[in-house]
Formats: structure tokens, C-alpha cells, sequence
């Protein structure tokens, strides 16, 4: 799918008949992550002063970003016209604050940097995808199919990149390994829990456990097993091993039962 920009999007066959309060709610919380996005190709740029090919790959992929903050933000403010976006995120960048302008990783190199970026697009291609295929809503639907599409090219930005800094940058597979699996493990960090509270119940306090829960919940319902393969296949890639090979389907089975045993357990705790 090529590029596109909001005036691609069918704003005109938006159907309240066919909405969910539930994606409602997530959609409010995503917005804000993906129009972070600028200030995120800011720091790569930072940690990347002396490559201005990848600035640029960089830049654009910022400018992609915001762009779908912007598609996500319309749309919620279409179907909850109570979401005030520019609000919401004020809010956000005030509660979530990381220090963008550092030109140091927190991976410890320029490798561990791409591959923590792959492992974001893993998870945002897996989770648009299931959103798309998810939603009844036409619009909503609509975006989600760019956005996905997006994601699978900005993976591919990142993956380039990284067998670049592996050139010349000694990054053992242990190494990959845990830069990747921390990377997973911090999608439960603050900043999916702030976007949701600070998109949808931002008038309580902050809990950080009920607000990863909640958003968690409502994501995982979402997945099903050929999204779990699908990313399982970046993944593998991202940290050196065959995506194909057995190991990589034992792996997919694991993270597929993990999976559906924490959306069950998130649903029982809600209920």
C-alpha cells in the first residue's frame, strides 16, 4: 500500500450503528502514543547525528506517526464527541515525560536501539491488524488498514538499519535477545496505562496497575493466533534466528497460550 494522507480516509461512511465502547476507548489511548511519535524520531535522530540517510528514513517515519495520531484522534472525536485530543495529550506528555533529547540509548548501542524499535513495530503491526480485522465500523476500519501497512514498512526501515549497525557494532545473539525480550516486556509500562487514563478517566487518580489492565484487556481481546505467528516471524528475525524453523513454531504456540491465558485472566478479573 502506497502513502497516504486523512483526505484518503472515508470520514463521509462513518456509522455510529456500528461502534464499540470498548475500541472506543482504546482508539483514545493509541492516538496519543502514535502522535508521540515525533518526539521518539527526535531522539533517533539524536542517537543517529552522523547518519543523515537514516535521519531522514527517521524523520519521515516520525512525520508517519503523527500521522496516524492525527486519523486516530479525528475518528475518536467522531465517534465520542466529549474526547477533546489536544487536551488528552497535554495531559499525557505531562504525566508520561521521557527525555527524548538524550543522544545516548538505552539499549547501550545503535543495534540494541533498532532492535527495540523492531520489537515496537512488531506489536503495532500485529495489534492494527487484529484491530482491523477486529472492527465493524467502516472508517475506523479503513485507517487501521493503513496504519498496519505502515507498520510493516517502518519494521523494515528499523531491520535494514540494524544489519547495518551490526556491521559494525559487536551485538551477540544473547545480547539481541534480551535487548528484544526487554523490549516486550515494557509494553506494560507506564506509557500504554497513562494514554488510556489520560484519554479516557482522567479525572481519578492514577493507578498504574488498574490502568495497565485495562488497556490490556480490551488489547488482548483482540489477538488471535495468526497474529501472534505473524510477529513471532519479526521477532526471530530481529534477533538473528530462522523464522520458519521449528523452534520458531514452538515459540509461537508458547506465546499464543501466554497470551490467551492473560486475556482470559484480564477478563475474569474485570468481571
Amino acid at each position: 500500500m502506497g502513502r497516504w494522507t486523512l483526505d484518503d480516509i472515508p470520514w463521509d461512511r462513518f456509522d455510529r450503528g456500528k461502534l464499540d465502547p470498548e475500541i472506543v476507548r482504546i482508539v483514545k489511548a493509541a492516538s496519543l502514543v502514535e502522535y508521540n511519535g515525533g518526539a521518539y524520531a527526535h531522539h533517533l535522530c539524536r542517537i543517529f547525528d552522523d547518519d543523515p540517510d537514516f535521519q531522514q528514513g527517521a524523520r519521515r517515519w516520525g512525520r508517519e506517526e503523527i500521522q496516524h495520531g492525527e486519523a486516530l484522534a479525528r475518528w475518536a472525536e467522531i465517534a465520542d464527541p466529549t474526547f477533546d485530543f489536544e487536551a488528552a495529550f497535554k495531559r499525557f506528555q505531562a504525566g508520561y515525560a521521557v527525555d527524548f533529547d538524550s543522544d545516548r540509548s538505552r539499549r547501550g548501542s545503535r543495534s540494541g536501539e533498532m532492535i527495540a524499535r523492531c520489537m515496537v513495530e512488531v506489536g503495532t503491526s500485529s495489534y492494527y491488524t487484529a484491530l482491523h480485522e477486529a472492527v465493524e465500523e467502516p472508517v475506523l476500519k479503513q485507517i487501521c488498514r493503513h496504519i498496519a501497512a505502515d507498520e510493516i514498512r517502518h519494521y523494515k526501515l528499523f531491520y535494514r538499519n540494524l544489519t547495518r549497525c551490526l556491521e559494525r557494532e559487536r551485538v551477540g545473539f544473547w545480547k539481541r535477545l534480551r535487548v528484544a525480550a526487554g523490549r516486550i516486556m515494557e509494553s506494560e509500562d507506564d506509557e500504554l496505562a497513562y494514554a488510556y487514563y489520560a484519554a479516557n478517566e482522567f479525572e481519578r487518580p492514577y493507578d498504574r496497575d488498574y490502568f495497565r489492565r485495562a488497556y490490556a484487556r480490551r488489547a488482548y481481546a483482540l489477538c488471535r493466533p495468526h497474529h501472534v505467528a505473524h510477529g513471532m516471524t519479526m521477532i526471530f528475525k530481529a534477533v538473528g534466528l530462522s523464522p520458519y524453523g521449528m523452534l520458531a513454531r514452538a515459540a509461537t504456540r508458547l506465546a499464543w497460550r501466554v497470551m490467551r491465558t492473560r486475556a482470559i485472566r484480564l477478563a475474569r478479573s474485570a468481571a
